[in-house]
């Protein structure tokens, strides 16, 4: 019998017309004589099933489930392809565990820390991970120029401590610059975290749970054609994405280390991509993204191909461990 799954985009967040595209992707993908899939929307006002047509259907909060013409449908499995909150916070990780839905998406606690860059880099740093210097800084806090400079220098990085796409993100030159930086990233979270500027070639390492086995696959390494990688680069062609990255095999050897390390450590589940900077020939540790984009062009789907493994593989592999986690 044909499996029901639901494949939730959108999001609350500035990320949520990039999670439609990894959604479609995904239900496009999806081998139709093995699944029945269905696009589910979620956001802040409505959640809802989407029909090819543009037909909505609302979803049942209480148990997750939708009537068609006025037959209930429960589903077996969610794959999850909603970036930013509530996808990627452990928001709806939780949901669906109290509901004992499968989902394709690593657990609640470990959403939740590694969406908090600040708590993430906290917790692996007592695991020999490399990172940049850091400096928090939260709504309301004094802002004193002086002591940002001290901790991580100029030029640095003003970041949203809990955002993605690069959205709340600026490179600093000065003390100048330090204020409206902030200002915009604010915008996107109440808390910040303000790195130093690592000058090296910046790697992404997708690393995922393939056929019961974590498989680290082959590296991206990212050229921007702006100051840094931002949204244009990521998504408004601005850059050069290598698979495989140019790298020394030491380099390889580490940074693939490194990201399967960050993996296990933080019991992680289906997807990850974690990006790098190498710093004195040693991978230094940004952040780790656990709903990466799905779309073609994205990042861990070209290393997935390059490794041989077609979407509709990567994404019915997810929905199987998925499945068998559960059963």
């Amino acid at each position: 019998m044909k499996k029901n799954i639901a494949i939730i985009m959108g999001g609350y967040s500035s990320e949520y017309l990039i999670s439609l595209k990894s959604g479609k992707m995904v239900y496009d993908s999806l081998p139709k004589a093995s699944y029945n899939a269905y696009c589910i929307h979620i956001f802040k006002d409505k959640w809802v099933y989407v029909t090819e047509d543009s037909t909505e259907h609302p979803i049942n909060k209480a148990d997750f489930s939708i009537v068609i013409a006025g037959s209930k449908i429960n589903f077996d499995c969610v794959f999850n392809a909603i970036h930013g909150s509530p996808g990627e916070d452990g928001i709806i990780q939780s949901y669906f565990e109290l509901l004992s839905i499968p989902h394709t998406s690593c657990g609640m606690y470990q959403a939740a820390l590694t969406f908090n860059k600040r708590d993430c880099l906290s917790a692996l740093k007592p695991y020999g991970v490399l990172t940049a210097d850091s400096y928090f800084l939260n709504a309301g806090d004094a802002i004193d120029a002086s002591a940002i400079e001290k901790a991580v220098g100029f030029p640095c990085f003003v970041k949203a401590n809990k955002a993605g796409s690069s959205f709340g993100i600026t490179k600093v030159y000065s003390k100048t610059e330090l204020p409206d930086a902030i200002e915009t990233a604010f915008k996107e979270d109440d808390e910040l975290i303000i790195e130093s500027f690592l000058d090296g070639t910046e790697v992404s390492v997708g690393v995922i749970r393939y056929k019961g086995e974590v498989k680290v696959l082959p590296i991206t390494e990212i050229v921007t054609e702006n100051d840094f990688f931002d949204y244009e680069a990521k998504y408004l062609g601005k850059s050069q994405e290598i698979t495989p990255a140019r790298l020394s095999t030491t380099q390889e050897e580490d940074v693939r280390k490194a990201a399967k390390h960050i993996y296990e450590v933080l019991k992680l589940d289906g997807f990850s991509r974690s990006e790098f900077i190498f710093k004195d020939n040693k991978p230094h540790f940004l952040e780790v993204n656990t709903i990466p984009g799905l779309t073609k062009e994205s990042i861990l789907p070209q290393q997935a191909a390059q490794a041989g493994i077609s979407l509709p593989k990567l994404f019915e592999n997810a929905i199987q461990q998925a499945l068998q986690k559960n059963s």
